[in-house]
């Protein structure tokens, strides 16, 4: 039973159905989501994959896939990309699919320093089976019991496509960043529907932020080894939806190690405290960054959910200019292995 309550509050915190986007817990390796301004911030040519299974212990569970490639141009001084991503949820066949082609300029401010400005364009498609839908007044929480009958009612999703449009702000020196970005400007209607309160996708709004500091070398440390230290945030605030992601991480050579939590500190009775992220990757000398993170429940959903396993995987090189082929140190450490 315990289950079956899980899984109806999980349908009414689903992302989809309260036009909320879906999210990763290793933030930091989906930049082209998470900031236009972040295409091309790395200065190389960048492939990646990133992969979320949410809640794997109920019946029906929540998948999002994400790839994205992008490349900077030091003649332009601009970065090109594009993404595609794909969210479901099992259970209504809720299905959300995007490809979005993203631009960015980076203006130097100093040989150290620079302000990146980024647009998007997205096309995006819905689709769903709202058969199997539960409304809130179809749950009876003191008899543990679902009515069969509702009030309320969908129309059924058909597959409805529509344009949606992002913008970004960053300011980046070698050992701090701090950005700001609005996706879905358009609030582009996302539901054949004439319900207006889920008619339209509410614009999201994040600011993002990270420091890194490369710690010090003395005895064993003393072998040329890379050794680094980084704090990363990300909140974000989507209609009456916030959401602040804090996360952690130690480098020491090819090993990344992290600790992340994702919630919001507030007043209100029901404590937003979502999950304890742990991280592990490894950063090899050729370009491969792989990561993998589990997300432990700390919400009233709790440990029935089991969680949520999370996978990436970047390749990153030097293309276009020869000249600049062994330029690997660059100015902007600060978003090496992480962006």
């Amino acid at each position: 039973m315990k289950k079956v309550i899980v899984l109806l509050l999980s349908l009414l915190l689903t992302p989809v159905l309260k036009s909320q986007d879906f999210h990763f817990s290793q933030f930091f390796a989906g930049p082209l989501n998470l900031n236009p301004a972040l295409t091309g911030s790395s200065e190389l040519t960048r492939v990646g994959i990133n992969y979320r299974k949410q809640w794997p212990g109920l019946d029906f569970d929540f998948n999002g896939y994400s790839a994205f490639i992008d490349h900077y141009s030091f003649d332009l001084q601009s970065g090109i990309g594009l993404v595609a991503n794909s969210y479901n949820e099992q259970n209504m066949s809720l299905n959300t699919s995007e490809l979005g082609l993203l631009y960015s300029y980076n203006l130097k401010v100093s040989d150290f320093s620079s302000v990146r400005m980024g647009t998007q364009v997205t096309y995006a498609r819905r689709s769903g089976n709202l058969e199997n839908l539960i409304y809130g007044d179809q749950i009876d929480v003191f008899n543990r019991a679902v009515n069969p009958n509702s009030i309320d009612n969908l129309d059924q999703l058909e597959p409805f496509g529509y344009l949606d449009l992002g913008l970004g702000f960053m300011f980046a020196s070698p050992s701090f960043w701090i950005g700001v970005s609005g996706h879905h400007l358009n609030s582009p209607k996302m539901l054949n529907s004439t319900y207006s309160e889920f008619e339209f996708l509410p614009i999201k709004y994040g600011v993002q932020a990270g420091w890194e500091k490369e710690l010090g070398s003395a005895g064993y440390w003393s072998n040329n080894r890379e050794r680094y230290f980084s704090l990363l945030a990300n909140y974000k605030k989507q209609g009456v939806f916030s959401q602040l992601d804090l996360s952690a991480q130690t480098k020491y050579d090819s090993f990344i190690f992290g600790v992340g939590f994702r919630g919001l500190v507030s007043q209100a009775e029901l404590k937003n405290y979502e999950s304890v992220i742990g991280i592990l990757g490894v950063s090899l000398e050729n370009g491969l960054i792989l990561g993998y993170s589990y997300d432990w429940m700390i919400s009233q959903i709790g440990a029935n959910t089991k969680g949520s396993h999370e996978f990436s995987l970047r390749y990153q090189f030097l293309a276009g200019n020869q000249k600049r082929r062994g330029q690997r140190d660059r100015a902007l450490k600060c978003f090496d292995y992480k962006f």
